[in-house]
């Protein structure tokens, strides 16, 4: 006997088999999928029609306590499915997408052509080769270790490789354990607190201010410069820092980064430092954690080449975990993240390491800063759209991200509201924290065409006084 049940929202949207659902689901589904063949008959010819049947089947396995833990979907599915959402209520629109932070523009020749060559030996005897070391080619790791730590004592062993920086930051929790305290930036990147939250870091979840009880969020506002007051910080035993930021585009400056690894030194914590937009900085902010004195005894580094490459799709990152890094107990982290790599990952693809080595060529760098030009212009453009409707605009000089306030609206009002009127996706600023409420993120990462269209369209939009909903209360 069938039971008619129906599916929360955040099922829901993961569901391979949706269309196949038409019965209603209960909040508490267990259920798997059978097909069963029902044969007809039609003027002497049969034919078998496939049915989807759902049926009611229990294990004895209980349910991750911290996964009931999360709440909502992870903040950029929920922004491809308003996505298809929109696209299917407008099918004629042409929806330009300043939202999830995916690049655009191809990766140059000099860095494709060599993945291709990579590629095309595997299938000869002298060019196939399978598994590499799961830390990582040999040459990518002192390619990286000469690119972005030469005025450092940073040395190759110490670099780890990886299919990505956000890969990596679950690999560094699962290292850590779920026996910490966690310290983030708010707002943060969402995937610091998720997996907090997953390994059982986070505490009780606070519908009121929408936070967990158990991590320590520190402010980062244009009220403190995107830079936290440290002195009124509690001690904790990891903390999450990004910069240049991802959502605000803040990179802090040397004065700060030394405010900060002293802050950890004293307290005898660790800092996960996410630098995968510092290849963007275009002043003298210091683009590693590791140019600041002292930073080797208190951090990691975790950063990809997702950004400044265009390998969002291709996959490579990098973790380093310094020698000098240390338990309470003296036991040398690196150890330790080693048998974590050794365990859980195979080493990242050799096509993609080929690629990552023609990168940090002179010939693949330059090309690729050209990219980065290219994002940073668009960027640029951008800032001067939001500021000519007088409103404070922040980032997009060292990150290609701006992070636009819209004083007295609520976040998703913004979003969806330039949506519906635009067509333009952004990302809605409580997305990433509590201190994202009245901001939006908008990405450079586009076609310059679209940045183009984006700003004539939002110029349309909020400079006819009838019809501009979140500006009202600003004006």
């Amino acid at each position: 006997m069938l039971n008619q049940t129906s599916f929360p929202s955040q099922i829901k949207s993961c569901m391979p088999y949706q269309p196949l659902m038409h019965s209603r689901v209960s909040n508490n589904p267990r259920l798997i999928l059978r097909s069963t063949n029902i044969k007809h008959s039609k003027s002497g010819c049969g034919y078998v029609k496939r049915h989807a049947v759902i049926t009611n089947m229990w294990t004895k396995v209980p349910r991750n306590n911290n996964m009931e833990n999360l709440r909502d979907n992870y903040l950029f599915p929920q922004i491809s499915m308003r996505e298809m959402e929109h696209v299917k209520k407008y099918p004629e629109a042409k929806l330009i997408r300043l939202g999830v932070g995916d690049t655009t523009q191809p990766i140059p020749h000099a860095i494709s052509s060599v993945m291709s060559e990579c590629a095309q030996a595997l299938a000869t005897i002298d060019g196939y080769s399978g598994y590499g070391a799961e830390q990582g080619n040999t040459e990518l790791r002192k390619a990286i270790a000469e690119t972005f730590y030469k005025n450092t004592s940073i040395t190759s062993d110490e670099i780890f490789i990886s299919d990505g920086a956000q890969c990596d930051i679950s690999r560094l929790q699962m290292l850590l354990g779920s026996n910490i305290s966690v310290a983030v930036q708010d707002p943060t990147f969402p995937a610091y607190v998720d997996s907090s939250v997953i390994m059982g870091q986070a505490g009780n979840y606070q519908e009121r201010t929408g936070k967990y009880n158990s991590i320590v969020y520190m402010s980062c506002g244009p009220d403190n410069n995107f830079f936290p007051d440290l002195e009124s910080t509690p001690r904790t035993d990891v903390i999450f820092f990004c910069s240049p930021n991802n959502p605000t585009g803040y990179a802090a400056s040397r004065h700060e980064l030394q405010q900060l690894v002293d802050f950890a030194k004293n307290n005898g914590s660790i800092i996960i430092y996410d630098s995968a937009y510092a290849t963007y900085i275009s002043d003298d902010s210091p683009r590693s954690i590791f140019e600041i004195p002292g930073a080797k005894e208190v951090a990691i580094e975790v950063s990809s080449f997702s950004k400044f490459a265009g390998f969002t799709g291709v996959r490579l990152g990098w973790t380093l975990v310094p020698k000098d890094l240390c338990y309470s107990n003296g036991f040398p982290v690196i150890h330790d993240y080693n048998r974590i790599i050794c365990t859980c990952f195979n080493g990242a693809s050799n096509v993609a390491q080929a690629g990552g080595l023609a990168c940090l060529s002179p010939h693949g760098y330059k090309a690729l800063r050209s990219t980065i030009n290219y994002y940073m212009n668009n960027a640029k453009m951008l800032v001067q759209t939001f500021t000519s409707f007088g409103l404070k605009t922040y980032g997009g000089r060292n990150a290609p991200y701006l992070w636009v306030h819209f004083p007295g609206s609520k976040s998703w009002d913004i979003f969806n509201e330039i949506l519906e009127k635009t067509h333009i996706l952004t990302v809605p600023g409580r997305g990433f924290g509590y201190k994202g409420e009245e901001f939006i993120r908008v990405s450079a990462f586009a076609p310059t065409e679209a940045i183009c269209e984006a700003s004539n369209r939002l110029k349309e939009h909020f400079h006819d006084p009838s019809d501009r909903y979140v500006l009202r209360s600003h004006y």
